[in-house]
């Protein structure tokens, strides 16, 4: 892992962020790319007009004396750190980022969000997660004790699974993590019988591994939904973190149908990482 994104507005859940990601880096020897977004409409951006230039560059001026004091923080001496200010005013242009830089990882603060607020606008961390191609890990406390010893990753072992979870694999062998695959049997996951699970799950295992030496570590458990069998069972086990996979959906079919993956992300107290199908 040699590139790290952290997203910040330099609130108390980005620096939340930001120590989780100097946390890894000092495991993987990353570097630490520190992103700020001006979210500057177009009209100021692109406007001849002298009063707007001028606002663009107050702001830029000023985000630049933040980044001094944000990034003066302890734990990140020995870390390579390059703070960058883009215009940008969707966030979805992060993954531009993320691409530009060929970084591994995005990690972000988030408080989460719930209700009508949810529906309607949804939270930036959200729509990070939604279309970024490389793994985002969502953070929501202070993490002071910010392991990676107990992981639970979550996904419903289809074909398309196969890629997340050797990602997500790679990541936390590396890390000596011990890592909790769960299949969620529930009426809104298409319920299916004891046999079938485990015909899926031993398909995909072949498929991933080549083996089935990692069928023990696969728990089945039931639920009321997706989301709720996951959050239970990471709670029992006492988990550090939860992945999952996402299918980054877009546009309406992501209104319609929801995402799993962003419920989480949202809802959960855990850190969340979500790897794109």
């Amino acid at each position: 892992m040699k590139k790290i994104i952290v997203p910040v507005d330099f609130s108390e859940h980005s620096e939340f962020a930001l120590e989780a990601a100097a946390s890894l880096a000092q495991k993987f020897g990353s570097e630490l790319i520190v992103l700020h977004m001006l979210e500057l409409s177009n009209a100021i951006i692109t406007s001849t007009h002298e009063a707007l230039s001028q606002e663009a560059v107050f702001y830029l001026k000023l985000a630049e004396q933040k980044f001094d004091t944000f990034l003066d923080k302890p734990y990140l001496e020995d870390i390579q750190v390059t703070p960058i200010v883009k215009h940008f005013k969707v966030w979805s242009e992060v993954n531009d980022v993320a691409q530009e830089h060929n970084a591994d990882l995005i990690i972000m603060g988030s408080h989460g969000a719930s209700g009508i607020k949810e529906v309607l606008v949804g939270s930036n961390t959200e729509k990070v997660v939604r279309y970024s191609d490389i793994p985002v890990l969502v953070v929501k406390h202070n993490p002071i004790l910010f392991d990676f010893e107990d992981v639970v990753f979550a996904c419903d072992f289809t074909e398309e699974a196969v890629k997340p979870y050797l990602s997500a694999r790679a990541i936390f062998d590396k890390l000596g993590a011990k890592t909790h695959l769960v299949y969620v049997n529930s009426p809104d996951g298409n319920f299916k019988s004891s046999s079938e699970i485990d015909k899926k799950v031993a398909n995909f295992l072949k498929r991933a591994d080549g083996d089935l030496e990692n069928m023990s570590k696969v728990n089945v458990v039931s639920d009321y939904s997706i989301e709720k069998g996951i959050l239970n069972f990471a709670n029992v086990i006492g988990a550090d973190v939860i992945a999952v996979a996402t299918h980054g959906r877009k546009g309406l079919s992501h209104f319609f149908e929801g995402s799993v993956s962003e419920d989480i992300a949202n809802h959960s107290t855990l850190p969340v990482i979500t790897f794109k199908i």
